[in-house]
């Protein structure tokens, strides 16, 4: 199902954002943060992360303000999708 699934990762050694800086997770999700936004508004969406522990902290700086745009707390509506299960973490 590929237009179901969609896949994307960014590695600050080996890429390069627009700006020719490393490239970060904040800074590739905020190539869709739009489009992403509006998937996890569905409730069968789910987001997979990843890494770093550090990169928890990449979603909260692309999301925030897209979710107090739309009246929301970011944590409080990651915390929300996870409870529901749609929200899978795996930092070390």
């Amino acid at each position: 199902y590929p237009d179901q699934f969609r896949f994307d990762y960014a590695v600050s050694r080996e890429q390069k954002n627009a700006a020719g800086q490393k490239m970060y997770i904040q800074t590739k999700m905020a190539e869709y943060t739009e489009e992403m936004w509006a998937l996890m508004q569905k409730s069968n969406t789910h987001i997979f992360m990843c890494g770093l522990k550090g990169m928890e902290s990449g979603m909260e700086e692309c999301f925030s303000p897209i979710a107090q745009k739309n009246g929301l707390d970011w944590k409080e509506f990651a915390k929300g999708m996870k409870k529901e299960g749609r929200y899978h973490v795996e930092v070390y």
